[in-house]
């Protein structure tokens, strides 16, 4: 047996809070990871959603280019044309592109302003995750400090801490409203 499984041996059997202070602090890592896995997962998928909204606002600006453009044609068949018809025929062809123009940029002006809803949604999951990141963190040291201390003030802090943090991982799992005005108070 090494030197330091025998001085664990003995310590543990000296001190039996060592042995849940351990299994608690090992429990604690599995959360952090959990969180923290889900946090970055949830900034991911805010990034992907703001790209996404970000091509729909460039394909609403293009809709709306050639919607001016059509408009602007159709003035100008209209002021240097000499032929009525014809002039009549070009016109109505612009004037339909330019409704069909305006049409799909609504269309796709709604689609955009979902996606930054959707965006705006993991965006608030992700702080309720780092929070609860952060909270897990601090519960995992404290309760940790316990084997330097031998001090149970260390783990019933460390506990308090690291159930904060699991609650926050929590609401940034169900997200929602809560997760929202979570991320308001944190950052207005």
């Amino acid at each position: 047996m090494s030197e330091s499984a025998i001085h664990h041996a003995e310590h543990g059997a000296a001190d039996p809070m060592s042995r849940r202070v351990g299994v608690m602090v090992a429990m604690l890592g599995i959360l952090l990871a959990v969180v923290t896995i889900s946090s970055h997962r949830a900034h991911t998928a805010a990034v992907v959603r703001r790209t996404e909204a970000n091509d729909e606002w460039a394909y609403y600006q293009a809709k709306k280019i050639r919607e001016h453009t059509s408009e602007v044609a159709a003035e100008v068949t209209a002021a240097v044309g000499t032929d009525p018809a014809r002039i009549e025929a070009a016109r109505g062809r612009l004037e339909a592109m330019a409704g069909k123009y305006k049409k799909d940029a609504e269309e796709i002006k709604a689609k955009a302003e979902g996606k930054l809803h959707q965006t705006e949604e993991s965006e608030h999951r992700a702080l309720a995750f780092d929070l609860g990141e952060g909270f897990i963190e601090l519960g995992l040291v404290v309760t940790s400090l316990y084997f330097l201390g031998r001090d149970r003030l260390f783990p019933v802090v460390g506990t308090l801490a690291a159930l904060t943090g699991i609650v926050l991982g929590v609401v940034g799992l169900l997200g929602g409203d809560l997760a929202a005005r979570l991320a308001h108070f944190f950052v207005d």
